[in-house]
């Protein structure tokens, strides 16, 4: 979301995953892929959609979660789900996608972004206004083998600077939600500011969690959804309201909204 809304700026990431009844010719291996994943809808305790993906799924060679933001051919931003879809190879199959963070008025994302191994985007551990600074915030990002963590920006500054990791993907947004199984402490479980919200979960069984409100919670709410409800130890507000998109096919859902960095779940066919 643009910098100057950022005290408007709402949730952001959901995921959908799924095959079509014309695409599952094999019984048995459609079960054991909606056994890596699943996206469904819920309306309790508020409506919102939700898709789960295994972590052993993301440590095969079938199924890789990426960050895209800028096309290859003239590094300009991809925009849309319907370019990101564009540049990929036939033998990929993009399964899911969504935004995956805040970002300026030129797209470009505002915290650490790591694609491929390459930073892109410094970790920012600044003080300052909006959602993005209420602090703590933290970092989506996962390695070269798959393994995903959400960690606080200032504990993941001292990984790094020890040069105990080595993010492969990575996006930085805030606030955290939840943080070692405790609700953001200056969320207020009483407030009546509703906004629509998206978020990711990194949960204690090693599945994530990605989820996008379809109606107005509170901060409070949605981070109560991943501790209570999606048993996520740790689960991160990425963006939302005017940025918020889905592309989820399994689901019907192809938002024409344009953003900044996205992330997708991926198939490879090969």
């Amino acid at each position: 979301m643009p910098s100057s809304l950022f005290t408007l700026s709402l949730s952001t990431i959901v995921l959908a995953l799924g095959l079509s009844a014309c695409q599952q010719t094999n019984p048995d291996a459609a079960s054991s892929d909606t056994d890596s994943w699943s996206c469904q809808t819920e309306d309790t305790p508020f409506a919102y959609s939700v898709c789960r993906v295994d972590a052993t799924a993301l440590a095969s060679e079938r199924y890789s979660l990426q960050l895209f933001w800028q096309s290859s051919d003239n590094n300009e931003p991809l925009l849309t789900f319907d370019a990101l879809l564009a540049t990929l190879p036939n033998h990929e199959t993009l399964k899911f996608a969504m935004n995956a963070g805040m970002y300026n008025e030129n797209y470009a994302p505002i915290g650490y972004t790591v694609i491929e191994g390459k930073e892109l985007k410094s970790l920012n551990t600044k003080e300052g206004g909006g959602n993005f600074h209420l602090l703590p915030n933290g970092v989506m990002w996962w390695d070269k083998a798959g393994t995903v963590q959400i960690t606080e920006s200032n504990a993941l500054n001292e990984q790094l600077n020890n040069g105990d990791v080595q993010p492969w993907y990575a996006t930085q947004s805030g606030p955290m939600l939840v943080i070692n199984d405790e609700i953001h402490p200056q969320f207020n479980p009483n407030s009546s500011s509703i906004k629509l919200r998206n978020g990711a979960g990194v949960c204690r069984d090693g599945g994530i969690q990605l989820v996008n409100s379809d109606e107005p919670v509170t901060f409070y709410q949605f981070a109560e959804l991943f501790k209570d409800e999606l048993g996520c130890s740790n689960a991160l507000f990425l963006d939302g309201g005017i940025a918020s998109a889905l592309y989820a096919p399994s689901i019907d859902k192809q938002d024409k909204k344009e953003m900044g960095v996205m992330i997708g779940l991926v198939e490879n066919k090969e």
